[in-house]
């Protein structure tokens, strides 16, 4: 089985509804598996509760946390954060700042590295974030892929959505619950996951 790891930080549930759409994607593929995990949250105890998020949080925090041994024997690797001031969230940044080991052993080299992400508003910096996560993973040596203009519905005018060719994205809005992602986005979800999964098995053959 080719094995693609979903490896995601979310706050209200947003990023999470978008990492199955992105999983779906990748089990659409015959001999491919999709694996979900989370990062370590960083915030101090109480505070996710005190920002509305402890029902998601409990659920959350069922998903097993991603190791680093997990990272290395994966043959694909997409990242789901949401945006914060344009840039990846601080709980990703730290968790990629961890994985100086593999750097050095070069143990993602060659691999698919895709992202995906979230913000409040129609342009609260969802490409800077995405872009922010590709610096990492070239430094990685990974083989960066996006979500191309065959996903038409990144051509939609009839609607607000997320979705550009650097990847599928959602827009949340201000607080808790006020907006989820769209059909339109989960399939653009759906349609990463797919196209990393076809791209990572040519790889591994």
């Amino acid at each position: 089985m080719t094995r693609i790891l979903i490896v995601y930080y979310s706050l209200f549930g947003h990023i999470h509804r978008m990492a199955e759409a992105v999983a779906l994607g990748v089990r659409d593929v015959p001999g491919c598996e999709a694996v979900l995990r989370r990062v370590p949250e960083t915030l101090p105890s109480g505070v996710p509760e005190k920002m509305g998020a402890g029902e998601f949080q409990k659920e959350f925090s069922k998903i097993a946390v991603c190791t680093m041994e997990e990272l290395a024997g994966a043959d694909a690797i997409v990242v789901g954060t949401p945006t914060r001031y344009g840039n990846m969230c601080g709980q990703m940044r730290q968790f990629f700042d961890a994985t100086g080991k593999l750097w050095v052993a070069g143990d993602l080299v060659g691999k698919p590295g895709s992202v995906f992400t979230s913000s409040a508003t129609q342009h609260g910096g969802q490409e800077s974030t995405i872009l922010s996560v590709h610096t990492t993973l070239l430094h990685h040596g990974m083989v960066i892929v996006g979500l191309p203009y065959t996903f038409e519905g990144q051509s939609r005018l009839d609607e607000i959505t997320g979705g550009s060719p650097y990847g599928a994205s959602t827009i949340a809005g201000n607080g808790p619950g006020t907006r989820w992602p769209s059909e339109n986005e989960l399939a653009a979800a759906r349609y990463q996951g797919r196209y990393v999964a076809e791209i990572a098995k040519r790889l591994a053959r």
